[in-house]
């Protein structure tokens, strides 16, 4: 009976040199209950912020846990959350998860989980960054006034940036993931890691409740939103390999290839006009071009004796709007190489007289 072959045999590892540039995906069908959810989020993110911005009684309830003061209540998991809390720092959890997804391109030979990751951390700057600095909410610990929304004070914790980033970090592991066990294994743990941090961060008073209400749908927002870009991360893999092939390339033969370019080529001259002046020869390229043209004017009945006394070497080549108008001495009709004691004379000498 025929073997079957050793289990990761057909994997090679690294990047190989012959794999070729992956081709362009198409762009991905989204399930109508995606955008359901994606709108029911993007309604609810939008209820917190009116709630917040017309001080309702999710302020109230800011102000209630703020006085209840979690951290005095119970201070033996004070030490713990201060570790649990990093889960939801921007700088260890990308460190941590990029560091897993690169192996994963590294043995897959794609880098679709790396641009997953920059575009999803991208959305995440942009979005959460700019609401943050927009209302510059205050913390808790800075609280002004009781009662208040502390808005536009200059703070930057409305939402919670710890919230959205852990629901964006560790839910991409969950969205990239192979299989479906995996992936509803690794959406239970991402979301149990995000609701953990959001929770830790008001147990420590550096969050209000509405805060991280605001950060865990902003972080699905954005979940929810990246299979929009799916099409921008497939070109952007292609342009890297393709820049790779380049690279690799140009290593091999010692020179990048040279774009072609027209015989002439216009160029500024000194006097501010604009002349044609033939184009240097490419670097290791022969000179087919003149002798094309030479083969062409012979075919044509020109001489290059002609075509030099034409076209002189020493003056440029003017197009015939910017020609200096001259006028012309005697007869416009160049003398005949034939008789060449016409050469000087011929509109300057007198006519002889006739019956002479």
């Amino acid at each position: 009976p025929q073997k079957s072959p050793p289990r990761g045999a057909g994997v090679t590892p690294g990047w190989p040199r012959t794999t070729a540039p992956p081709q362009n995906r198409t762009p991905p069908i989204i399930p109508r209950h995606r955008v359901v959810l994606l709108g029911s989020t993007l309604a609810f993110y939008l209820a917190i912020v009116v709630a917040v911005l017309t001080t309702s009684w999710l302020v109230r309830l800011d102000w209630q846990i703020m006085f209840f003061r979690p951290y005095e209540q119970w201070p033996q998991l004070h030490a713990f959350l201060d570790y649990l809390v990093v889960l939801g720092q921007r700088g260890p959890t990308a460190v941590m998860v990029a560091a897993w997804l690169g192996w994963r391109s590294w043995r897959q030979h794609t880098l679709r989980p790396l641009i997953t990751l920059g575009v999803a951390l991208l959305l995440l700057n942009v979005t959460v960054g700019s609401v943050k600095l927009g209302l510059g909410r205050l913390g808790p610990h800075y609280a002004t006034e009781i009662g208040s929304a502390e808005l536009f004070a200059g703070g930057d914790i409305f939402p919670s940036g710890h919230t959205a980033n852990a629901v964006v970090t560790w839910g991409i592991l969950a969205y990239l993931a192979s299989t479906v066990v995996t992936r509803r294994v690794l959406s239970v743990v991402s979301a149990v890691v995000s609701l953990s941090v959001g929770a830790t961060t008001v147990y420590l008073g550096t969050h209000w409740v509405s805060d991280v209400l605001l950060g865990w749908s902003a972080g699905l927002l954005i979940l929810l939103a990246l299979p929009w870009f799916e099409p921008l991360i497939a070109r952007t893999e292609a342009y890297v390999f393709d820049l790779r092939e380049l690279l690799r390339r140009r290593a091999e033969t010692g020179r990048m290839p040279v774009p072609v370019v027209s015989a002439l080529t216009p160029l500024l001259s000194a006097g501010g006009k604009w002349q044609l002046k033939p184009v240097a020869e490419t670097v290791g390229e022969p000179a087919a071009a003149p002798a094309a043209a030479a083969s062409a004017g012979a075919a044509a009945g020109h001489s290059p004796a002609h075509r030099s006394a034409a076209h002189p070497a020493n003056r440029p080549h003017l197009i015939r709007s910017e020609r200096t108008p001259v006028t012309p001495v005697g007869s416009r009709r160049p003398a005949h190489p034939a008789h060449p004691e016409r050469a000087g004379t011929r509109g300057t000498a007198a006519r002889p007289v006739a019956g002479g």
